[in-house]
C-alpha cells in the first residue's frame, strides 16, 4: 500500500490499555501514512487504568509502529495528558528523535502554533482528581457496554451506535463545557499572538476559526481513537481533520511470523518500561524542608 506523505500528524486520546481503544483501526491508519513529524498529544497510554491483564496485540502494534518511526529518525514528541500524567516527571527527556514535554510551540510556514493536551482547563482535574478518575472508569465501562451492543447490532445488520457520544452531545452541561474549553483556549492563544491552538482531551474533533474583539485564531482538536477515530494532519500548507470512518473500511489483518515476533519483542520492552514506572511511583518520597 502506498503511504501518504504528511508533514505533521497530531494524535491524541488513544487510551491504550482500555477496552474502548480502537487500536486495530489506528494501526491501519498509521500504516497508511509517512509523517515527517508526529505529535502524540496526551492520553496515548491510559496509565490510570492500565492493567497487565488487558494488553492486546493490536495495542502493542501501535507502540511498535511509533517506535519504528523513531528508529528511522522521524521526530516524535510525546506531550503529556491527564491519563498519562505519570510521564510528567520525565518532561525534558530526549533520546534520538523522541522527546517528552508538556507542550510544544511550533512555527509552521511562518505561523505560530501552541500545542498542548488541554486538561489544564479542566476544573474537575485541578480540584478533584479522584472524581475524575472515577469518571474515567465509568466512561470506559460505558464504552465496553457500547462494544457489546454494537457487536449484537452488527449481527442484526444494524450500524454502530455511540452511546457515550450521544450522552455528551445531549447533556447541556457537557455542551457548555466543550464551548467553554474552546473559548478559554482561543482567548489565551489570541492574547499570546498564536495563529493556531491545538488540543485534545475533550474527544471532540474540530477545526474552526474563532474571532473575538482581541483578534482571531484557528482552534483545532484532534478528537480521539475511542469514538471519533480522528487525527490532525498538516500538508500542502493547510491543516486537515482526518476521519478513519470516512476513509477506511475495517478489515481484520493477519500477521506474518516476522511481524508476530516483532510485536512480542516490543511487548517485552514495554512491560519492562512499565515496571520501571511502577517502581518509580512506589518509591517513598523524601520530605523536603
Amino acid at each position: 500500500m502506498k503511504k501518504r506523505a504528511v508533514e505533521i500528524v497530531v494524535i491524541s486520546d488513544v487510551h491504550l490499555g482500555t477496552y474502548g481503544c480502537r487500536s486495530k483501526e489506528l494501526v491501519k491508519y498509521l500504516k497508511s501514512i509517512k509523517p515527517e513529524k508526529v505529535i502524540l498529544n496526551g492520553d496515548i497510554i491510559d496509565i490510570w487504568q492500565f492493567s497487565k491483564r488487558y494488553w492486546p496485540k493490536s495495542h502493542m502494534k501501535v507502540i511498535k509502529l511509533i517506535t519504528s518511526w523513531i528508529s528511522k529518525g522521524v521526530e516524535v514528541n510525546y506531550i503529556t495528558g491527564n491519563h498519562d500524567e505519570m510521564l510528567r516527571k520525565f518532561v525534558g527527556f530526549q533520546m534520538g528523535s523522541f522527546s517528552i514535554s508538556n507542550k510544544e510551540l511550533l512555527t509552521i510556514d511562518g505561523k505560530k502554533a501552541w500545542i498542548f493536551h488541554g486538561d489544564v482547563f479542566d476544573v474537575t482535574m485541578q480540584h478533584s482528581k479522584s472524581i475524575a478518575k472515577l469518571g474515567a472508569v465509568g466512561y470506559d465501562s460505558l464504552i465496553l457496554l457500547n462494544s457489546a451492543i454494537n457487536f449484537l447490532a452488527s449481527k442484526l445488520g444494524k450500524g454502530p451506535i455511540s452511546m457515550s457520544k450521544k450522552i455528551k452531545n445531549s447533556v447541556k452541561s457537557a455542551v457548555k463545557f466543550i464551548n467553554n474549553f474552546e473559548k478559554i483556549a482561543s482567548d489565551i492563544a489570541i492574547e499570546n499572538g498564536y495563529d493556531y491552538v491545538i488540543c485534545g482531551h475533550i474527544h471532540q474533533p474540530e477545526i474552526k476559526r474563532i474571532e473575538t474583539e482581541a483578534g482571531t485564531v484557528t482552534y483545532l482538536n484532534s478528537g480521539d481513537w475511542v469514538e471519533s477515530l480522528t487525527t490532525l494532519e498538516y500538508y500542502d500548507g493547510k491543516w486537515h481533520l482526518f476521519s478513519f470512518k470516512d476513509n477506511f473500511l475495517f478489515e481484520e489483518a493477519t500477521e506474518t511470523d516476522a511481524e508476530e515476533e516483532e510485536v512480542l519483542e516490543t511487548k517485552v520492552l514495554f512491560q519492562n518500561m512499565m515496571k520501571e514506572f511502577e517502581t518509580e511511583v512506589k518509591q517513598p518520597k523524601v520530605p523536603t524542608h
